[in-house]
């Protein structure tokens, strides 16, 4: 494959031809210029010359002579001479010379024209006379009576100017030819400034490294974001865009314009994060924040994001799961147990013993009693009542179900909501504490209020409860806290239904959901 020409010479050849024709213009415009200045600077002298001519009285007294050509020919010399110019002419109102730079000429008619001159006007162009294309001025001689007695004629010839110009090319062209040095120096150091800045890469070296990037960062599984040190979004791929849904490509805006406030904070705080807990919308990620740092100068903040959604429900779902088995175990063998027991009482002749200590056991517990759970009839919502439930009596605090609860129909946000609140409920009654669910659906949507006997939310911080990070544990390792509330009140708001805190009449705080059902044809 032809290798094209590299980035930096291409760079030195395109600079070279700019300084080259720009130095050739302004050369040439120079010169051009020079011309100028010459040709009017000529046409200045001649035009002096010719009026002070005209003007010397010894010039006019002389036209009254009986032969003014012997008194104006040694004074025309003598000014020419003076002047520098190339001839000095004088002549009658009939164009017959009286001086001439050739005697010989004297008494001959000017080669010119003479009437314009002669009528009063001032003459100053280019003719062709007998001693060549001159630059020339003619002047009209007056009398002392204002009268046009003759005309003064002073020129100086073109080759003269083209000398001039030729005298001065050389300094212009070496000045043209500094300037052209001069440029191309400051070509090779820009060509090589370019090429450290691209560290020696090529164009296309450089179009597929950002090839390259843009496929990497637009194809991994995680979540990128940048801002720089003004606070600018400088970088966002496809995967932050989906899980902090972020809609169009917002690079290039300020990040506070942009990013939520709890996001904001990770990414532009004080400190580096690892693995923080971000709840966004209803997706709970994973943030990793850390500095980017180019040539030893911190240039951006660097934001990673993992999903963690589906794999926090999979392992809550897990938890329920083995707690269920661990409580139905817990069960068979406290049954066997009970049996054993019974066996015993029996074969020992204590009928009455036997049949108290049925008596005793034979209320199963407060979900199954009286038909609790059954009132539910969505399997995985039952389920999880059971494993909360014997979860929590592990933990000394018992899990009650409301008697008038009732729900048919599985809804899809019900176990997230269910399995927060109540997990919140127990971590507040604690050991040898009190949690009362109620449930209950209908075609309107589905409501939720758990109730324990904590020490309840203080009014102050009711309206605050829902938020992120908020909680009122202490003494604990807090990582990860203020999630579930927060994600309670999101999923609510998504369906367009209400979470609530308040005061329980166990003693403690009540919380309420109302989660309504889509209706059909919503938008």
């Amino acid at each position: 494959m032809r290798r094209s020409m590299p980035l930096g010479l291409q760079l030195f050849l395109l600079q070279l031809g700019i300084v080259v024709l720009t130095v050739t213009i302004a050369g040439l415009l120079a010169v051009h210029l020079q011309q100028d200045q010459i040709r009017e600077a000529y046409q200045q002298r001649v035009l002096t010359v010719a009026r002070a001519t005209a003007g010397l009285p010894s010039v006019v007294d002389a036209y009254d002579d009986p032969d003014p050509a012997a008194t104006l020919q040694p004074l025309a010399e003598l000014l020419r001479q003076a002047s520098g110019t190339t001839f000095v002419v004088l002549s009658d109102v009939d164009g017959v010379r009286y001086s001439h730079p050739d005697p010989a000429r004297i008494g001959q008619r000017v080669s010119t024209d003479p009437s314009p001159t002669l009528a009063g006007q001032v003459f100053v162009g280019t003719e062709t006379g007998t001693l060549g294309e001159s630059l020339r001025a003619k002047v009209p001689v007056r009398d002392a009576s204002g009268r046009v007695v003759g005309a003064a004629s002073v020129g100086v010839l073109e080759r003269e100017l083209a000398d001039d110009l030729r005298e001065d090319v050389p300094v212009l062209v070496a000045w043209m030819g500094g300037a052209a040095l001069l440029g191309t120096a400051a070509s090779f150091l820009v060509a090589r400034l370019v090429r450290r800045r691209t560290h020696g890469l090529e164009p296309e070296e450089i179009g597929r490294l950002l090839e390259t990037r843009d496929a990497m960062l637009h194809g991994i599984r995680e979540g990128v974001l940048a801002v720089d040190r003004r606070g600018t979004l400088v970088l966002a791929n496809d995967e932050a865009l989906r899980l902090l849904d972020l809609g169009a490509d917002p690079t290039g805006r300020a990040a506070a314009d942009v990013l939520d406030g709890h996001v904001l904070d990770l990414v532009t705080g004080p400190r580096d994060v690892v693995d923080e807990p971000l709840l966004a919308g209803e997706r709970l990620l994973v943030v990793n924040r850390t500095s980017a740092v180019v040539s030893g100068r911190q240039v951006a903040h660097l934001l990673t994001l993992r999903d963690r959604t589906e794999l926090s429900g999979a392992v809550r779902e897990l938890d329920s799961q083995r707690s269920l088995t661990a409580t139905l175990r817990a069960q068979a063998h406290e049954f066997a147990n009970h049996l054993h027991v019974v066996q015993g009482l029996l074969e020992l002749g204590h009928v009455p013993e036997a049949s108290s200590f049925i008596d005793r056991i034979g209320g199963g517990g407060d979900l199954v009693s009286a038909g609790g759970v059954l009132a539910v009839r969505d399997p995985e919502t039952a389920a999880l009542l059971l494993a909360k439930a014997a979860v929590a009596r592990e933990r000394g605090c018992r899990v009650s179900l409301d008697p008038a609860s009732a729900l048919d129909d599985a809804d899809p946000d019900l176990l997230t909501v269910l399995g927060n609140l109540v997990d919140n409920a127990v971590d507040a009654a604690g050991a040898g504490g009190t949690v009362l669910v109620s449930l209950s659906g209908d075609a309107e949507g589905v409501r939720v209020r758990v109730d324990d006997d904590g020490p309840g939310v203080p009014a102050a911080g009711r309206a605050a409860v829902f938020a992120v990070g908020y909680t009122t544990k202490a003494g604990r390792d807090l990582h990860g806290r203020g999630i579930g509330l927060a994600l309670v009140a999101r999923i609510a708001a998504r369906r367009h239904g209400r979470a609530e805190v308040g005061e329980s009449p166990l003693g403690g705080a009540r919380f309420e959901v109302e989660l309504p059902r889509a209706r059909v044809g919503a938008r």
